[in-house]
């Protein structure tokens, strides 16, 4: 249950309830259901104000943040779809600039979920036929979508003329299902995640993506290519140079923009997207001085996010306490170029379907200490995952107090799971 979030809402915790004992048939796949189902709702997806669609293996939320910041500084009204939530459900769906409040969250749920009871939905199906509802019964001026999961065949990838889409960062992630074996498409595992993202590409729609390995590139070209859909790829079509700025350039010229508040290089790269995503289609009028505002204002927990003092950050004493849900060899990458050349303690709690040393490889150089603590409510790796120096926690709080007075920073890590424990322990719940 803890995967659906609980609520102190008694009419919202009914319908996750029922959200919780949904279960996808074995080796289903397809978008047959979410079709049927949305069909029933009146096709809410067709009803949609412009819309931004964006996939990848890391940067989705950011990018999105990025995307939903710059359209609300342009004084737009902006809905945003984002996944997965870190604490409460209602995070997965933004509306008019506000997390959907519990009346409105129950009904629509309940209205989702008989209306589908016997097509066997998934939790994404009726999460994401519900989101369609919310968006097409509000009005606004955008809206901002994730992909969930891939993207050929994520519940989300029914809509049909999106504004534009966008591709972000590719890496191996969730590969029980993104490179389970299917006759037909790529053998190369990073061409075979390029093909399933670049499965939101649509006819008209520009995409823009950033640049990857050639082989993944040839796929995203193949897709926008067979669909007739205009490509702008990092590099060719438009670049940018992040130093104490953005210099950003395309074919309409260039931009100086701020470095993002949120912290790390790469954000820069997920804010040099949207830049490209909102300059590359003509359905919302955004200005250079709004994409600025924007990219400041932007903010997205549990991604190298500094925690303030609370409940939790109190076990550590007045040392700096970082949150990170990464959880992918990507992910480590980005959390290593941030913390480069430092030295800091790493609380870790992972699931064991996810790879050790994603997050440890990374900063093997940077580590005083490792401490595994267990992420509640889901199996995961012990400490002897992570090496023969790391030690076991029963909590977050317990590896926080035992850390000695050393004043170095310390990173909490390794699941989005964990992150949300984090952040409802500390009392910064997202809102």
């Amino acid at each position: 249950m803890r995967d659906f979030a609980v609520s102190d809402s008694p009419e919202v915790q009914a319908q996750l309830d029922r959200l919780g004992a949904l279960a996808v048939p074995q080796g289903r796949l397809g978008l047959e259901t979410i079709r049927m189902l949305l069909a029933r709702l009146g096709d809410p997806q067709k009803h949609l104000p412009p819309t931004f669609h964006v996939a990848g293996t890391n940067g989705k939320g950011s990018t999105c943040t990025y995307l939903r910041a710059m359209l609300e500084a342009q004084g737009l009204t902006v809905h945003t779809a984002t996944k997965p939530h870190l604490v409460r459900y209602n995070e997965r769906i933004r509306l008019a600039g506000k997390l959907i409040d519990d009346g409105m969250l129950a009904t629509l749920l309940a209205e989702v979920l008989d209306t589908g009871e016997d097509l066997a939905p998934s939790f994404f199906e009726v999460t994401t036929a519900a989101i369609f509802l919310a968006f097409a019964r509000v009005p606004a001026d955008a809206c901002v979508i994730e992909v969930g999961l891939g993207g050929r065949f994520d519940a989300t990838n029914v809509i049909e003329h999106p504004a534009a889409v966008g591709i972000v960062t590719l890496g191996i992630d969730h590969e029980a299902f993104l490179l389970r074996p299917e006759p037909g498409v790529p053998q190369e595992p990073l061409a075979r995640i390029a093909f399933e993202k670049a499965g939101i590409v649509r006819p008209g729609a520009p995409a823009c993506t950033l640049a990857y390995p050639e082989s993944a590139e040839l796929e995203i070209e193949r897709a926008a290519m067979t669909a007739g859909a205009p490509l702008h790829m990092r590099g060719r079509d438009w670049d940018a140079s992040v130093g104490e700025r953005i210099e950003y350039s395309d074919r309409h010229g260039e931009l100086v923009l701020p470095l993002p508040s949120l912290p790390g290089s790469h954000q820069a790269e997920n804010a040099a997207l949207a830049v490209a995503i909102l300059r590359h289609q003509d359905r919302v009028s955004v200005s250079p001085e709004a994409m600025a505002r924007g990219i400041e204002a932007a903010r997205w927990p549990a991604r190298l996010q500094r925690l303030s003092a609370g409940p939790l950050t109190h076990f550590a004493g007045a040392r700096e306490v970082w949150l990170d849900g990464g959880h992918n060899p990507d992910a480590g990458l980005a959390i290593g170029r941030h913390f480069a050349g430092q030295r800091l303690h790493l609380v870790i709690g992972m699931l064991a379907n996810k790879d050790p040393g994603a997050i440890t490889d990374p900063l093997a150089a940077n580590l005083a200490s490792i401490r595994a603590v267990p992420v509640p409510g889901h199996e995961c790796h012990g400490p002897a995952s992570f090496g023969s120096k790391a030690l076991a926690a029963r909590s977050v709080e317990e590896a926080l107090a035992a850390l000695p007075d050393d004043g170095l920073p310390v990173l909490i890590a390794g699941s989005l799971y964990l992150s949300g424990e984090v952040l409802r322990a500390n009392d910064e719940i997202p809102d």
